[in-house]
């Protein structure tokens, strides 16, 4: 082990950028599957990433047993009893999951010896076959020479309301807070104006009604409807039989579906997707999942405002693309609009160099991650390792959905094939599936598997001429 500063300069195997959910699960699997030591920096003080900025209301939106890194369980796997959760497993909030992430670091990584932390500090960039990083509080720079690779972390990372302006003008005067603002104002609100399509305005405007705020007095600006995932068919446990009937489900609406928005709508009729409003179309599909009784609540809401993005609020007016809407003064808008997930050009994930994180498939961001790590320690060239994880962009479009579920597949098979990666993936908690074995006298599994042999291929074969025709 060589983890050591000579002087100014720092030398490790792996220099990983940034401490969120991503580097910390990528660090997980290097120190469980390797010898490696590594490097993490991050701008903010503390481990966690955007949960470290996040808004006091917000909450996983998949079950705790699914997150964070696989060597360290989140949770006590409870099945909340209450609440717009109420019957399905614990979704950890951002108190549970800061301290989450800061005891996996300070008992489970840095005790290793193998790793150092420098937070509060900037990756800023190479030169002459260094890096260099920048300490935000004393302005000192260090050089750190990288045995083996960079890791980056941050290509896709994504803007948050906490830390990003709106993307538009407001006008001096406006009532106007982030979302984790909306906790924090001073004086009573006649009126709540949320402004965004995506889950911190879903999760804004549930918070408001759940304190007791009246529908009449919100409106919800929304330039897309959005699809959402039904919290229903993505449980783990004793529940897992019904996440695989979701898969079944999935694999015949692709099967016999004949557009798109047919395949959507089977599916919605099954209740696997779901809208806020069905008589509107969903343009939208960022993955996020959602409980019918959330859904239930935001359709008490109906001053909807549906005329594109915002491009200014005054004192008496928003303006948006396609026209304006009356405000004033006495009205709280709430900016839950950043851009979010990025769309940067693809890139190789493993080069001689670095890593460059980013998706390889629909479903959960840990568990893909952790997978990148364990291919990097386990797998022996760079050539196969992006065999078995190519990078797709995020999903956006219901039409991206298509895309990352065939890319799924097609990372399932390539894993099969390599039996150290198969049995890890088998074994991962962070693996939604991973656990299904234990349930396999449960008639819904046999029925399910029964479905994957008769429509598989069909699905397949399907969804790349749907796709085509999307194009």
């Amino acid at each position: 082990m060589n983890l050591s500063a000579n002087g100014d300069v720092i030398d490790t195997d792996y220099l990983v950028v940034g401490a969120g959910a991503a580097g910390m699960a990528f660090t997980d699997a290097l120190l469980t599957h390797s010898d490696a030591t590594v490097t993490i920096v991050d701008r903010r003080h503390a481990p966690g990433g955007h949960w470290v900025d996040a808004y006091p209301f917000v909450r996983l939106h998949q079950p705790s047993a699914f997150y964070g890194v696989d060597s360290v369980p989140l949770g006590n796997d409870a099945i909340e009893r209450s609440g717009l959760n109420a019957g399905f497993y614990e979704m950890a909030g951002p108190d549970e999951l800061r301290a989450y992430y800061d005891r996996v670091m300070q008992q489970h990584f840095l005790p290793t010896g193998r790793v150092r932390f420098l937070p509060c500090t900037d990756y800023a960039g190479s030169e002459g076959g260094g890096h260099r990083l920048t300490s935000r509080l004393s302005g000192v720079t260090q050089e750190v020479r990288v045995r083996r690779k960079l890791v980056d972390t941050t290509y896709m990372e994504g803007d948050i309301p906490a830390t990003s302006n709106p993307p538009f003008e407001v006008a001096p005067g406006v009532r106007f807070v982030p979302a984790g603002g909306v906790t924090r104002i001073e004086g009573s609100a006649q009126r709540f104006c949320v402004i965004g399509a995506g889950k911190t305005a879903l999760d804004t405007c549930v918070w408001l009604l759940g304190q007791g705020v009246a529908p009449e007095k919100i409106r919800w600006v929304k330039p897309r409807e959005a699809w959402w995932l039904n919290r229903r068919y993505h449980q783990p446990h004793e529940m897992l039989p019904d996440f695989y009937a979701g898969e079944g489900l999935q694999m015949q609406a692709m099967a016999k579906a004949t557009s798109i928005d047919g395949m959507f709508a089977q599916l919605e009729a099954d209740g696997f997707f779901l809208r806020v409003d069905p008589t509107v179309p969903a343009t939208m599909l960022h993955g996020a999942i959602v409980s019918e009784a959330e859904v239930e609540q935001l359709r008490r809401i109906h001053d909807v405002v549906r005329l594109g993005r915002v491009r200014r609020i005054e004192r008496d007016r928003i303006v948006l693309d396609e026209g304006e809407v009356p405000t004033d003064e006495s009205t709280v808008h709430v900016h839950c609009a950043a851009q979010g997930l990025r769309h940067p050009p693809l890139r190789p994930i493993f080069e001689a160099d670095r890593v460059t994180v980013q998706p390889t498939a629909w479903g959960f961001y840990n568990f893909q991650i952790e997978l990148l790590g364990v291919v990097e320690s386990l797998v022996g060239s760079d050539e196969e390792r992006n065999r078995l994880c190519r990078p797709i962009a995020y999903w956006d479009r219901p039409a991206d959905y298509l895309s990352a579920y065939l890319a799924l597949l097609a990372s399932e098979r390539a894993r099969a094939a390599h039996p150290a990666v198969a049995a890890w993936a088998k074994g991962s908690r962070l693996n939604p599936l991973g656990g299904l074995g234990k349930y396999r006298d449960d008639p819904r599994v046999a029925a399910t598997k029964e479905v994957f042999k008769q429509v598989a291929s069909d699905a397949v074969g399907n969804a790349g001429r749907l796709l085509a025709l999307a194009r």
